[in-house]
């Protein structure tokens, strides 16, 4: 299974090459594969290393707050990271 946390494009340079910055980790990916325009600032989903289609800002942001506070219950044992799914669905 493949997981996809939004990433904001924050620089793109003459070779259609983004910067992205996914919860606070910068890293280059190509655009090459997306059919739109992007912006810096948006959001985009990104796999080994290519972006992949843009995602709308607010739905972006709801993830990120997801994401943010699944790690939070990891790193204070609340959940078990080897629980299978966590049971994070019983607990929101």
């Amino acid at each position: 299974m493949c997981l996809s946390i939004p990433s904001k494009v924050v620089a793109i340079d003459e070779n259609n090459m983004a910067t992205v910055d996914t919860m606070g980790v910068k890293r280059q990916v190509t655009l090459d594969l997306i059919g739109e325009k992007v912006e810096i600032g948006e959001y985009i989903l990104i796999h080994v290393g290519f972006a992949m289609n843009k995602i709308d800002t607010e739905e972006a942001l709801e993830s990120l707050r997801i994401y943010e506070e699944i790690v939070a219950q990891m790193n204070s044992n609340e959940i078990d990271p080897l629980a299978g799914d966590m049971n994070y669905a019983k607990t929101t």
